[in-house]
């Protein structure tokens, strides 16, 4: 009867952990729809820069902040599993995040540099921030069901971007003006650090700080094991294998992320709200594909299910290069959205799959360097791509400006697909049976 009561509770407190987990996706979801999809990138390009010139140092904006994420998070990651410390990062992080997204406010058209460095900072939190979160992943779910828990996280958090930017929605309609558009990611801040309270109160990790070795720092212990792991890569080869492949399809997939606003505001002339409508129909149908694709995860296994994630990302961008009118624009966007969530849930799940048991942090740190490398290798090709082809279809083919910035935009997105092959290509070769086998032999040995 104790036994039963007892596992009872455990099960209780479990699926306490894992919902306060799901919450502070619901959050930070609301960060990327608003701040990098719906209303920041088309305001920072269109008003506070302007012209194929905005494209650019948006491209760049994100890159800054993604390689400053790329040096820290693996040393980070490193120390946190010795130190036990996720929470603690994560909530530095959450917190940097928050401040900066609400300094957004104070960005007006002409602030080009308060718009950049506010935005890089706020980027550093959130991206920061989704290394920790991460890695609680494995503390909430165990290999037989990592997928659905990922899944399910990935799409309660596209519902949380749906909500928040529902919330903006009709106070940009009825109050017009930039002011309102300024005050949404005041609103996005405040929904963020609300929605990640839970998993401070109620997550606790079991095991309690441990000090490094006598005269050693945490900062050295953390790149001293950043450096074993990198001697032994041959031990992880599989791993490595899948970073591989993940920085070059996830560089397609976070240029269509961070573009797709600019997009659709240069190719269609997409006002604020049409913008917010249509980031709210892709984050839906992310909503479904996280859903869908994280199921079979658990049926036919992740690379599975990764590579049709894959192949539906390059029909979209196939069909975004060939859209010509804003209603199949939006028909483009419902589809990327659906294969996105697969894409990149799934690609969380593959580095628990991957890593060895008690390292999880500083895997999920090296994944984070190669998401941070394709976040800016990604957004900075599309970003110089589409500037420069816009200046030779304008001053050698003599195109108007807007002429020259849509067919340069066009070409831009080619890049999105060659990617997405490239990484599919090497993604072929990872085998998760073998990368268990050579863990295990370790372990033995």
């Amino acid at each position: 009867m104790g036994e039963t009561t007892t596992s009872k509770m455990d099960a209780k407190l479990l699926r306490r952990k894992r919902w306060a987990w799901y919450f502070y996706d619901f959050g930070n979801s609301a960060y990327a729809a608003v701040v990098l999809l719906a209303v920041y990138a088309a305001y920072f390009q269109g008003q506070v820069v302007g012209g194929a010139r905005g494209s650019q140092l948006w491209g760049l904006s994100v890159g800054v902040a993604m390689f400053i994420v790329a040096v820290i998070s693996p040393v980070l990651g490193a120390i946190a599993d010795f130190s036990r410390a996720k929470k603690q990062f994560l909530l530095g992080f959450t917190a940097l995040s928050c401040v900066f997204t609400a300094a957004l406010f104070f960005v007006r058209p002409g602030d080009v540099f308060i718009g950049i460095l506010f935005f890089i900072l706020a980027e550093i939190g959130y991206r920061g921030g989704q290394v920790f979160y991460d890695a609680l992943l494995p503390e909430i779910a165990d290999e037989h069901d990592i997928g659905r828990i990922s899944g399910i996280g990935w799409a309660l958090g596209s519902g949380g971007g749906v909500l928040c930017l529902l919330i903006i929605l009709p106070l940009i309609m009825i109050f017009e003006g930039p002011f309102m558009v300024r005050l949404s990611f005041v609103i996005t801040a405040v929904y963020f650090a609300v929605s990640s309270i839970p998993i401070f109160l109620t997550i606790k990790q079991e095991n309690l700080s441990v000090p490094p070795p006598r005269e050693e720092s945490y900062l050295a212990l953390g790149f001293r094991r950043i450096w074993s792991t990198i001697k032994a890569a041959r031990e992880y080869g599989e791993f490595l294998k899948f970073v591989a492949s993940f920085v070059v399809y996830n560089s397609g997939v976070m240029m269509a992320m961070n573009f797709a606003a600019i997009i659709g505001a240069v190719l269609f002339g997409m006002e604020q709200t049409e913008l917010i409508a249509f980031v709210i129909l892709v984050q839906i149908t992310n909503v479904v594909g996280a859903y869908v694709l994280g199921h079979l995860v658990d049926r036919f296994g992740a690379k599975m299910a990764m590579v049709l994630s894959i192949l539906l990302m390059v029909v979209a961008v196939t069909l975004m290069f060939l859209a010509q009118t804003m209603a199949f624009f939006f028909f483009v966007g419902a589809l990327a959205g659906f294969a996105m969530a697969g894409i990149q849930s799934i690609s969380r799940t593959m580095v628990g799959a991957l890593s060895p048991a008690g390292r999880s942090a500083e895997f999920y740190g090296f994944f984070a360097v190669a998401g941070t490398i394709s976040s800016v290798a990604g957004p900075a090709i599309f970003g110089a791509v589409a500037y420069r082809m816009a200046l030779w279809y304008q001053n050698v083919q003599g195109l108007p400006e807007l002429v020259a910035e849509q067919s340069g935009q066009r070409v831009a997105v080619l890049t999105m697909g060659a990617a997405l092959l490239l990484g599919l290509g090497v993604l072929a070769s990872v085998s998760q049976a073998r990368a268990k086998a050579t863990y295990t032999l370790a372990v033995e040995s």
